[in-house]
């Protein structure tokens, strides 16, 4: 049997792909490497199917040089838009991360099964609870529709402004760590007023040796108080949604 294949809509199908290909392999959570590497390139396909139309109107030339510099272009781009998801996504680990510091649990390392190497306890528990809220609240939905706006916005024969992304891309990491104190500051206050009264009690009775108590203390204060700041999480993880979509937009809108 012989098949008669629109060569032009096949290739900007696969030129889609090819960003969102890029866009899996960082946006969390489909950045897993539980998922195999088949299932993202089949998902890569059916979200760029349905933008067909986008696609197909937007062409560039059917040359191979025009081909090839096009899908290095729409990897970088997927890539580009990847990252910057992943930069708020990560102010919820980097908030588990700097309790871990003030409240002693850097000593002990946890596996973590999604990326296959070794994380800080309450940096993967809080990772953990992120990405349920994320599904929990269907805010991947949101997460992907923001991403399947760029192909309107971004189409394929139009240009990237680096300015653009450099400016996203240092206002991203800056807000990534102003999140990150945000979520983690109520309990990070509290365990440095521990360490000031230990060490105000190590000064009045220094033969209690205050500090050598302080390792159980703090870490019961942080088993105790993180059920609290565990709470701040929904409220938190949504705007940093909203933070991340907004963020693509823009790049994508130039």
């Amino acid at each position: 049997m012989n098949f008669d294949l629109p060569i032009g809509q096949l290739v900007a199908v696969m030129l889609g792909a090819a960003r969102c290909g890029a866009w899996l392999m960082l946006c969390p959570p489909f950045n897993s490497r539980l998922i195999p590497s088949q299932v993202k390139v089949l998902l890569s396909i059916g979200l760029a199917l349905p933008m067909a139309p986008y696609l197909t109107a937007t062409m560039p030339s059917i040359e191979t040089s025009a081909i090839i510099f096009s899908a290095a272009l729409q990897v970088f781009v997927g890539a580009a838009l990847g990252f910057l998801t992943y930069l708020f996504f990560a102010a919820i680990q980097a908030a588990g991360d700097l309790i871990d510091v003030f409240g002693g649990f850097t000593l002990a390392a946890a596996y973590d099964p999604l990326s296959q190497n070794q994380s800080s306890i309450f940096g993967r528990f809080y990772n953990l609870v992120a990405v349920t809220l994320l599904f929990a609240s269907d805010g991947h939905q949101l997460v992907l529709r923001g991403f399947l706006q760029s192909y309107k916005t971004l189409p394929l024969d139009t240009s990237f402004s680096m300015e653009t992304f450099n400016r996203l891309l240092t206002d991203g990491i800056g807000e990534m760590f102003v999140a990150a104190v945000q979520i983690a500051g109520p309990l990070i206050a509290v365990l440095f007023l521990t360490d000031v009264a230990f060490g105000l009690l190590n000064r009045v009775a220094p033969a209690l040796n205050a500090f050598q108590l302080g390792f159980p203390a703090k870490i019961f204060l942080v088993l105790t108080l993180s059920g609290t700041a565990i709470a701040i999480l929904p409220r938190a993880l949504d705007g940093l949604i909203d933070k991340a979509v907004v963020a693509v937009v823009r790049l994508s809108g130039g």
